[in-house]
């Protein structure tokens, strides 16, 4: 017999973590930072086609100051990149980047000195949305996604330790290392399947 039976119908039980959480996922508000092509595909996804308002993110801030999540759309220059961590230094906690494209997450097919090889060199990203360029679709999909990650955040002391244990798992993941060792001869090291000659 658990707490919510004694209680009279219609009470909500719930953490201030998870009423926060429901909070901040439903009131995000986007900070304009289009820099090519992919920001024709964001801005397209507040019309009425694709209707970005069902989420609470109908108004895209031109003041870093009222924005909570950067949406990098598009190629970063090495001049852009300054401008691009003023405008998230200035955001205020808490806060999201998410890299839109090919080139916003690693430099896509403009591997020369002038284009910053992935924007999580100038800003810490929180999620990646492949694609030249996405679909709007897509970045409603990597919103949502962004979303349920938000609502599952702590708060407080808890979310620093969160943060710190994130980044200790991503510095100690597999593929994070350099490996000085020989490739594998082996046809079955990476579990590929053999490709008849």
């Amino acid at each position: 017999m658990g707490v919510e039976e004694k209680l009279p119908s219609g009470f909500l039980l719930t953490t201030v973590e998870g009423l926060a959480g429901f909070a901040r996922k439903g009131s995000l508000w986007p900070a304009t930072f289009g820099l090519a092509c992919c920001a024709i595909e964001m801005m397209s996804t507040t019309s009425g086609r694709f209707d970005l308002a069902r989420f609470g993110m109908e108004a895209f801030r031109a003041s870093p100051r009222q924005a909570d999540l950067m949406i990098v759309a598009g190629r970063v220059s090495q001049k852009m990149a300054p401008v691009l961590r003023q405008v998230y230094d200035q955001m205020a906690e808490p806060k999201w980047v998410l890299a839109m494209g090919v080139c916003a997450s690693s430099g896509g097919m403009f591997n020369n000195y002038a284009v910053v090889q992935g924007v999580d060199h100038v800003v810490p990203v929180d999620i990646y949305l492949p694609g030249c360029p996405p679909r709007p679709e897509m970045l409603i999909n990597a919103i949502l996604t962004l979303h349920a990650s938000i609502a599952r955040m702590p708060l407080g002391v808890d979310r620093e330790r969160a943060v710190r244990e994130a980044e200790a798992a991503a510095l100690a993941a597999p593929g994070a290392a350099v490996s000085t060792a020989a490739p594998s001869a082996d046809p079955t090291f990476l579990d590929l399947p053999a490709v008849p000659r």
